[in-house]
């Protein structure tokens, strides 16, 4: 079983999963991020069952977003670098791991997005819930098409029983 952390969340991946995070690789840290003008990333990708899962997680539990540009377009953007950068990781990587591990993303059968949103369960002036789930996954199924036609809005609660992973949260949920 793989776990990884992101900020307050944990993610307990299935013992037939692949589970790393993309964004703290070294080869997307030190060779690529900063490629073209700079480069964004997913921050896990997950191999299951043929199937490559880049998962993006935002927690806007404790604060909220502040950033202008939309989240669609922004998840966009950080999909198709990471399907750039493995590619050239595959090929240039100089760590032997991370090489093959997207040897085995860019052989999958299927490319899954998932967009892992969190927000205030209880709206308030202080933590106002913001982001509207269904109109996100619209966003990203208009920029995504070519890459997955059926793209994933998801919290920890609405995770999927039939995901190879679960998600837990390391903060109280009283905001």
């Amino acid at each position: 079983m793989v776990v990884l952390s992101e900020g307050n969340l944990q993610f307990r991946f299935g013992a037939s999963c692949l589970a790393e995070k993309y964004d703290d690789w070294s080869f997307f840290r030190n060779q690529f991020q900063s490629t073209c003008g700079g480069a964004k990333a997913v921050d896990i990708i997950c191999i299951s069952n043929n199937t490559s899962w880049f998962i993006e997680i935002k927690d806007y539990r404790q604060h909220a977003r502040t950033k202008p540009q939309d989240i669609g377009n922004e998840i966009a953007i950080k999909v198709r670098d990471t399907l750039a950068g493995l590619v050239a990781a595959k090929m240039n990587a100089n760590e032997p791991d991370e090489r093959d591990f997207a040897q085995k993303v860019l052989e999958s059968k299927a490319i899954k997005v998932v967009l892992h949103l969190e927000q205030p369960l209880k709206h308030s002036k202080l933590f106002p819930r913001a982001i509207d789930p269904a109109a996100v996954k619209q966003s990203l199924k208009r920029l995504l098409h070519a890459i997955d036609a059926h793209p994933c809005v998801v919290d920890k609660n609405s995770l999927s029983v039939n995901r190879d992973w679960v998600v837990t949260s390391r903060i109280s949920e009283g905001a």
